[in-house]
């Protein structure tokens, strides 16, 4: 017993995090696999599928939410989905304060590396602060939702069904009762704007959060915090146009919509694809031009610290930015008067190309289990490692072995890139200096 715990003592944080993950996987599975939880028989495999999508608030389902499983078995995914989303660790905090103990340093650590911070200042503030505005979220969600499910399923089915669609939602997660998502609410007003408010706020990060409840004005507001809004607004009204201009036309998806619900779908589909995975339009009728810039978008990301994965909004800016510096000849990326430093060029990198790598060696795996369109294929890793949860319908026709392969990348997608950024942040540089050599490239 107290060789297990010194092995445990001696883990780092991102083993003790991955450790958790797999363990909350695990539980997930065992409880899905109870009779309670399914209205049909359920193999080991499925239950496992299920339980590491909604942990890693993926949402890909390789059987039906709302049918498929009991209200047991959904309160199982929903507890998943919160637990996955917020983090293991800001609820072992929550754990402890109940019981009135104090935090450790070992503890704030955990939570530095889990909610991606750089200082342990704060820790407890922070993840009491995040609990509050998480819950108040889906509370108001829940509320909102009500006031247009109940009158269309009655008072105890439409609460539930706000309160299910509330967390996950706001959890990134894209889990959802009905087999269709939301597009029988493809043109509904109140929907589309408390479902996307709901991602948008859950996927922006918790430091972003954090920041703008401590400081009101911009100029006070900390540089990850500015490109985190920034960027934001910029994605998300740029992938708005692009994907109405692509999809106008389309029959299959808005080309037979009214305009207001043609903007409507636009704006949902555009802000969808980073990490949240609900859909209002049938994914697979969409244009390859609108598929291949979903891509993009799945690869990018949320933000830093958030209910989100993919490579991370600011990655993706950083890079863009040392791109442009070393186009204009100068020697450092500068945003908003401030450097970028090179080991968070390096880091970004780092995180951007092992991602990639993981993502294509997929490809390459499903490529070979599955007798599925490439195009099918490459959407569905992309969709997995992003833990984005969209899919073109080959989720559920997944051969066993393409089932552990989709297991693996949404465990990587929710774990990995945090992890790697916080193995590269916190190596120490060698002392070690060797002569420079010219090597040539391009």
């Amino acid at each position: 017993m107290g060789s297990t715990r010194r092995k445990v003592i001696n883990m780092s944080p991102p083993q003790i995090l991955a450790l958790g993950f797999l363990g909350t996987i695990a539980i997930g599975t065992i409880l899905l696999l109870l009779p309670i939880s399914t209205t049909i028989s359920i193999s080991f495999i499925d239950a496992l599928f299920t339980a590491t999508s909604a942990t890693t608030v993926t949402g890909l389902a390789v059987l039906d939410t709302g049918s498929d499983f009991t209200v047991f078995g959904q309160v199982v995914i929903m507890i998943l989905i919160k637990i996955g989303g917020l983090g293991l660790m800001a609820f072992a905090i929550l754990i402890v304060l109940a019981l009135g103990k104090k935090i450790g340093l070992r503890e704030r650590i955990l939570v530095q590396e889990s909610l991606n911070q750089t200082s342990l200042g704060g820790m407890v503030r922070l993840v009491k602060v995040l609990l509050i505005f998480s819950f108040s979220m889906e509370a108001l969600a829940t509320i909102l939702l009500s006031l247009r499910w109940v009158p269309e399923y009655g008072f105890g089915f439409g609460i539930y069904t706000s309160l299910f669609h509330a967390i996950s939602a706001f959890n990134n997660a894209g889990f959802s009762l009905w087999d269709d998502s939301l597009m029988g609410y493809v043109g509904d007003p109140v929907v589309n704007i408390v479902i996307t408010l709901l991602f948008i706020t859950g996927g922006i990060g918790f430091t972003v959060l954090y920041d703008l409840f401590e400081k009101k004005n911009f100029h006070q507001l900390s540089l990850h915090t500015k490109i985190m809004l920034t960027g934001t607004l910029i994605l998300n009204v740029c992938a708005m146009l692009v994907i109405l201009t692509l999809e106008y036309t389309n029959p299959n998806t808005i080309g037979m919509l009214s305009f207001t619900d043609k903007l409507w779908a636009s704006y949902f589909q555009a802000i969808t694809p980073r990490t949240a995975g609900f859909n209002s339009i049938d994914i697979e009728s969409m244009n390859p031009g609108s598929i291949t810039f979903m891509l993009v978008l799945m690869f990018i990301g949320a933000g830093s610290a958030s209910t989100g994965s993919g490579i991370k909004l600011t990655t993706f800016v950083v890079i863009l930015l040392a791109v442009i510096t070393y186009l204009r000849g100068r020697r450092e990326a500068v945003v908003f008067e401030r450097t970028i430093g090179d080991h968070i060029v390096m880091r970004s990198l780092a995180i951007a190309v092992i991602s990639l790598m993981a993502v294509t060696f997929s490809i390459f795996l499903l490529s070979i289990t599955e007798s599925a369109p490439y195009l099918y294929i490459v959407f569905e890793a992309f969709s997995a490692f992003g833990t984005v949860g969209l899919s073109m319908g080959l989720t559920g026709e997944l051969s066993t072995i393409g089932k552990q392969i989709i297991i693996v990348l949404m465990f990587i997608g929710r774990i990995g890139p945090v992890t790697i950024a916080f193995a590269l942040a916190k190596s120490r540089p060698s002392n070690v200096r060797y002569p420079k050599g010219d090597i040539f490239t391009g």
